[in-house]
């Protein structure tokens, strides 16, 4: 069993290369914490843009930053909520992530932005909702936070 099933949640050497912050400029990206080496590739298979690929089918997905174009289709069917779409804009980091809790926040909201580990590490402002009746029975939103904390933050809480 690797050490992250043990632990409960993944350290930085575990998780995937990170795209540039260029490349985080010029339009939101998929970032995929998926380690498993699980049967599943919905996320190569809804990407029509050929920027998820796998060894295997057992094998971990990784994206091809050049060519992600943000459309969000691969978070959207992602069953283990591993998919994250990052961007850099304003000067501002904005994650989007899936998100399965009441109350589902809103464009807005100030929320306590949560590590790995579930430890808070600051604040960010909800920018972004699609609601969960539009996306299967998950919301999916978008924060705005220091741009430092991009690859830190991985949930919230709504206060």
């Amino acid at each position: 069993m690797p050490d992250y099933c043990k632990r409960g949640f993944l350290l930085t050497d575990e998780i995937a290369p990170r795209p540039s912050d260029e490349r985080l400029k010029e339009r939101k990206v998929a970032f995929i914490e998926c380690p498993q080496e699980i049967p599943c590739n919905a996320c190569v298979f809804s990407c029509k843009f050929d920027a998820v690929e796998m060894e295997n089918i057992n094998a971990p997905p990784r994206v091809i930053y050049e060519n992600c174009t943000g459309c969000m289709k691969c978070i959207r069917v992602c069953p283990g909520l591993a998919i994250f779409m990052l961007e850099i804009k304003d000067g501002k980091g904005r994650i989007t992530m899936p998100y399965e809790f009441l109350p589902v926040p809103e464009k807005g909201d100030t929320v306590s932005l949560l590590n790995r580990k579930g430890e808070i590490v600051g604040e960010g402002t909800v920018t972004w909702v699609l609601p969960p009746e539009k996306n299967e029975g998950t919301a999916l939103v978008t924060v705005e936070m220091d741009k430092d904390l991009l690859f830190e933050v991985r949930a919230f809480r709504v206060r």
